[in-house]
C-alpha cells in the first residue's frame, strides 16, 4: 500500500504545538536563561524578542526582560552590527550589500549599519574581493566565456559585492 506523507497546513501546526506539554519559566528563570544565550554570543533585539516569544512570556514579561537585558550590558545591537560585519566578511567573504541586507532582516538602522562598516578597512575589503575572484575563476571549468563570465558575476553577486567592481573584475579576468 502505498503511503503519503500528509502535510499540515499552519493552523494545523499551531494546533499541536499548544497541546504539547511546554515548560513554562518564570521571569527570573527567563532572565538567567536570556543572560546565558546573549552571553554566548552577540544577540539583536529581534533574535532575543522571537527568543522570549517561543518561551511563551507574556508581553509585559517580554519588555522587562528586554530592559533587564539592556541595563546590564547583555543586548547591544551597536556591539552585535559590528561583530556581525565583521564575522561575515571575515570568514565568509561576504560584501557590504549583504551584510547590508542581513542586518536590515535582522531590523538594525541604517546608522548602526554605516557604524559596522567601519569595522571593514577599505584595503582589506578590496583585496578581499580581488583575492576572493581569482579563486572563484580558478575554480570554473566552463568553456563557454560568457557563461563563464556570468557564473563570476552570480557568485560574486549573490555574496554582495558591488556591481560595478564585479563586472569589471569579470571582464579582467575572461577577455
Amino acid at each position: 500500500m502505498y503511503w503519503r506523507k500528509k502535510t499540515l497546513n499552519l493552523n494545523s501546526q499551531l494546533w499541536i504545538l499548544n497541546q504539547q506539554p511546554t515548560k513554562t519559566y518564570t521571569v527570573e528563570e527567563a532572565k538567567r536563561k536570556l543572560e546565558a544565550y546573549c552571553a554566548y554570543q552577540d544577540r539583536c533585539h529581534k533574535e532575543v524578542r522571537e527568543k522570549l516569544i517561543q518561551m511563551r512570556m507574556i508581553p509585559d514579561a517580554v519588555d522587562a526582560i528586554m530592559y533587564h537585558l539592556l541595563q546590564h550590558k547583555f543586548l547591544d545591537e551597536e556591539r552585535f552590527a559590528r561583530s556581525f560585519a565583521r564575522g561575515k566578511f571575515r570568514h565568509k567573504k561576504w560584501g557590504k550589500n549583504r551584510i547590508k541586507q542581513e542586518l536590515k532582516q535582522r531590523e538594525i538602522g541604517t546608522y548602526l549599519i554605516n557604524k559596522a562598516f567601519t569595522e571593514i578597512p577599505e584595503e582589506e575589503y578590496r583585496n578581499t574581493f580581488d583575492a576572493l575572484a581569482q579563486k572563484r575563476f580558478d575554480q570554473l571549468t566552463e568553456k563557454d566565456k560568457y557563461k563563464k563570465r556570468k557564473k563570476l558575476a552570480d557568485y560574486l553577486m549573490y555574496r554582495g559585492w558591488p556591481g560595478d567592481w564585479v563586472y569589471e573584475k569579470a571582464k579582467a579576468l575572461i577577455p
